[in-house]
C-alpha cells in the first residue's frame, strides 16, 4: 500500500520581488501531525515562505500541493485556505468583543449560533480567557490579545497552523505561559504546524524538525539533533548556537575517526573525511567540560588541552566562559560549577571535549554559501544586531501591509441579522 500524501509539498517554488529571487525552495514536504519550525534572521525569507504557503503571495513560478492536489488546480484556494489557520505577529482583532472575535471564522463559515457557542467556549477555556468573553479587543493587554488570536485560530479546528513569530515582543512570564499552553494544545490535538521564527530556543522547544533559511534559500533540514550537532556550514552552525568554529587540515584518518590540525594541535573527531581536506571544527559551548589544570583530564579525554580563561560573561543559569588554548574556545559553565570550581579570569584550566561532540564541516561547503550569497555578510549570526539597526523602522519582508493598530472593523459575520 502507497504511503499517504504529505500535508504539504512544495516544488520549485520561487518568489521574484523587484527583480529580486527572494524565495527559492526546490522542494519542501511536511507530513501528517508534523511540527516543522524555520529559523533564520529578519529577511531571510521565512514570513514570505509562510505567506506563499497560505496562497496570501503568489508565487512567480512553482506549485504548492496539499495531500496531493495542486492548489489553485485540483483544489480551489478558497476550500484550500479554510483548512488552514495562521496567526501572525500583530493579532490584527476584530473591534469587538473577544467572544466575538473568537467566533468570526466560525460565522463567516456559515455556522448557526447555537452551533458556534461550545466551540467558542471550549477554544477560550483552553487558552485562559473566558473570563474575558465579553471585554472589547481594544482593551485587551499585548498577551491577552495573543491568546484570543490563538484561540480564534483553533476554533475554526484548521487541518494546518501557520505560525509567524507569535511569541514575539512579549514579556517573558507571559511568553512562557503562551508557549506552555501551545505546546499542550499542539501535543493533544496533533495539528500540523509551520512555525517561523528567529529564536532557536523557541524553535527546539515546539518542533520535531528543523529547518534553517537565509536568503530565500533553505540551508539545511533535519531532526533539531541533527541541526544542533551536524551543522552543514558556518552560517548555520553560528545561527543554532556552535560557539567554537575553528578551521583544521585533516592530517589523518582511521575507522570512523579522523584527526585535525588546528594551530599545531590535534583534535580528534568522529567522520569519514581524507587526509590534506580543509575543514571546519564545530563544537557546542555545552559539551565542553573545564577541570583544573593538572587533573588528570588529559589522560582520560581524548581531546583535552590545557587553556586559560580570557573572559567569563554571566548570561542566566550559566556562565560563558571564552578560552585561549592556542585557538579559541567558549565554554558554557553552570552558575553551581563556577561557584565550587571557583573559575576566574586568568587562571588555567583543563579543557576537553569528546571527538563524538565534534563537528566538521568541508570548506567546501561553507564556500559554495559564500559565493551564493556573494560574499553577503548582512545575515551572518554575529552581524544580525547591525541589520537589525539598519532595518529599524521599516516594515517587514512581505509586501501585505500590517494594520498598524491592534483591531480591525468588525466583520460582517459578526453582525447580528
Amino acid at each position: 500500500m502507497s504511503a499517504p500524501a504529505p500535508v504539504f509539498e512544495v516544488r520549485n517554488l520561487q518568489v521574484i520581488r523587484g527583480g529580486s529571487l527572494i524565495l527559492n525552495v526546490p522542494k519542501l514536504t511536511v507530513a501528517d501531525g508534523e511540527i516543522l519550525s524555520i529559523i533564520g534572521p529578519n529577511g531571510a525569507g521565512k514570513s514570505t515562505l509562510l505567506q506563499t504557503l497560505a496562497a496570501l503571495v503568489k508565487p512567480s513560478c512553482g506549485e504548492v500541493f496539499f495531500r496531493g492536489q495542486r492548489v489553485g488546480v485540483e483544489i480551489p484556494q478558497l476550500a484550500y485556505r479554510r483548512k488552514l489557520a495562521m496567526i501572525l505577529q500583530e493579532p490584527l482583532l476584530f473591534d469587538t468583543t473577544v467572544y466575538n472575535n473568537v467566533a468570526s471564522g466560525l460565522k463567516l463559515r456559515g455556522m448557526r449560533k447555537q452551533e458556534v457557542e461550545p466551540i467558542v467556549v471550549k477554544s477560550l477555556e483552553r487558552f485562559g480567557i473566558a473570563h474575558l468573553r465579553d471585554r472589547s479587543a481594544r482593551n485587551l493587554s499585548g498577551g491577552e490579545a495573543r491568546r484570543a488570536s490563538i484561540a480564534r485560530a483553533f476554533a475554526t479546528d484548521p487541518e494546518v497552523l501557520l505560525l509567524d513569530e507569535p511569541f514575539s515582543a512579549l514579556d517573558p512570564l507571559i511568553r512562557e505561559a503562551l508557549m506552555e499552553d501551545l505546546e499542550e494544545v499542539l501535543r493533544e490535538t496533533r495539528i500540523t504546524t509551520i512555525f517561523v521564527t528567529h529564536d532557536r530556543q523557541e524553535a527546539l522547544r515546539l518542533s520535531n524538525r528543523l529547518g534553517v533559511m537565509n536568503a530565500g534559500e533553505i540551508l539545511q533540514e533535519a531532526t533539531p539533533e541533527e541541526i544542533l550537532n551536524r551543522p552543514v556550514n558556518e552560517f548555520v552552525a553560528s545561527l543554532v548556537g556552535v560557539e567554537t568554529i575553528l578551521s583544521a587540515e585533516i592530517v589523518r584518518r582511521g575507522q570512523g575517526t579522523l584527526v585535525a590540525s588546528v594551530s599545531g594541535q590535534e583534535i580528534e573527531a568522529t567522520g569519514d573525511m581524507h587526509s590534506g581536506e580543509q575543514v571546519l571544527l564545530c563544537i557546542r559551548p555545552e559539551n565542553i567540560a573545564l577541570s583544573s589544570a593538572g587533573s588528570g583530564a588529559s589522560t582520560q579525554t581524548r581531546n583535552a588541552f590545557l587553556g586559560r580563561i580570557k573572559k567569563i560573561t554571566p548570561l542566566w543559569l550559566h556562565k560563558k566562559v571564552q578560552l585561549d588554548c592556542g585557538f579559541p574556545v567558549v565554554a558554557y559553565v553552570p552558575n553551581h560549577s563556577l561557584t565550587s570550581f571557583s573559575l576566574r579570569e586568568g587562571m588555567e584550566v583543563t579543557v576537553s571535549f569528546r571527538p563524538a561532540d565534534v563537528g566538521v564541516i568541508p570548506s567546501c561547503s561553507c564556500l559554495e554559501y559564500q559565493c551564493r550569497n556573494r560574499g553577503s555578510r548582512e545575515n551572518h549570526p554575529k552581524d544580525i544586531h547591525l541589520a537589525e539597526k539598519r532595518r529599524k523602522g521599516c516594515r517587514r519582508e512581505s509586501h501585505l501591509h500590517p494594520i498598524p493598530v491592534n483591531v480591525q472593523s468588525k466583520p460582517d459575520g459578526d453582525r447580528e441579522k
